[in-house]
């Protein structure tokens, strides 16, 4: 009779792989055939994992139903995880932007089809823009800091976070799904997000991605303040600040990581 505690190890040995497989795969998917040679399995058993996986989350199959790909059950598991580590490393540098602004900085993390923010510095400046408290969600796209996460995803999972988020936007009029493309638009272009008073009328904010070195948002970082001390040239450098800040983030994300990765090795 087959030992099940080995049986149990050999499935989660696999199923890793199957999840490794799909992460180093195109971003719209890997089909059945390419994740079963992809990791040395017959169809069946690679089906039958992949159903597991879909089951708990942690795959989901795109609109067509051919081809998998991670789903973000796994990202709220990376996303907690990574959470903390972010926090302390962004901690120093949303110090150093509020000293410098004498504004509110945010720092946002994605958390599903939401934004949490889970840090918060403010400024000198004696009128506040304190329009988010820590632990505070909001959907995604909807304000300067959700809006740097969601902008710089890829055009499909764009269009599906605006699916899955339309009800809940309603709760905010100036976020369409019209208005909310035109802001996607305008910070791909711009390279930074604006909220020009969208939520409340006297505040305008600024926010930029953090991306990795392989180009995926892991958070964002944003500035508020009255409007009138969000115009140019200000605006400009403000943003400036922002990237450097951002940059700065993104390179130390990317050593902890290679750090772990040898570590593991």
């Amino acid at each position: 009779m087959p030992d099940k505690s080995v049986a149990s190890v050999q499935t989660i040995g696999r199923a890793s792989m199957v999840l490794t497989s799909l992460s180093e795969g195109p971003s719209g998917g890997m089909r059945l055939s390419d994740v079963a040679e992809a990791v040395g399995l017959g169809k069946t058993t690679a089906a039958r994992l992949l159903k597991a996986l879909i089951d708990v989350g942690y795959v989901e199959l795109d609109a067509g139903g051919r081809h998998f790909r991670l789903g973000y059950s796994l990202f709220k598991l990376g996303n907690a995880a990574r959470r903390f580590h972010i926090i302390d490393l962004a901690r120093p540098g949303i110090a150093r932007l509020a000293a410098l602004t004498g504004d509110t900085v945010f720092l946002s993390l994605r958390d599903g089809n939401q934004a949490l923010c889970v840090d918060r510095q403010t400024g000198a400046f004696p009128i506040r823009t304190l329009t988010l408290s820590v632990g505070d969600r909001r959907p995604l796209g909807v304000g300067a800091g959700s809006l740097a996460l969601l902008a710089f995803e890829p055009d499909a999972e764009v269009g599906r976070v605006l699916e899955a988020s339309r009800e809940e936007r309603q709760a905010f009029g100036a976020f369409d799904d019209a208005a909310l493309r035109g802001m996607i638009d305008a910070a791909r272009k711009a390279g930074f997000s604006f909220n020009d008073g969208r939520i409340v009328s006297a505040m305008n904010a600024v926010g930029v991605p953090v991306l990795d070195r392989d180009g995926r948002v892991v958070a964002a970082l944003s500035i508020a303040a009255i409007r009138e001390r969000m115009v140019s040239p200000r605006q400009e450098e403000l943003v400036a600040q922002l990237k450097a800040e951002a940059a700065d983030l993104a390179r130390v994300l990317d050593a902890r990581r290679d750090m772990t990765a040898c570590d593991c090795a």
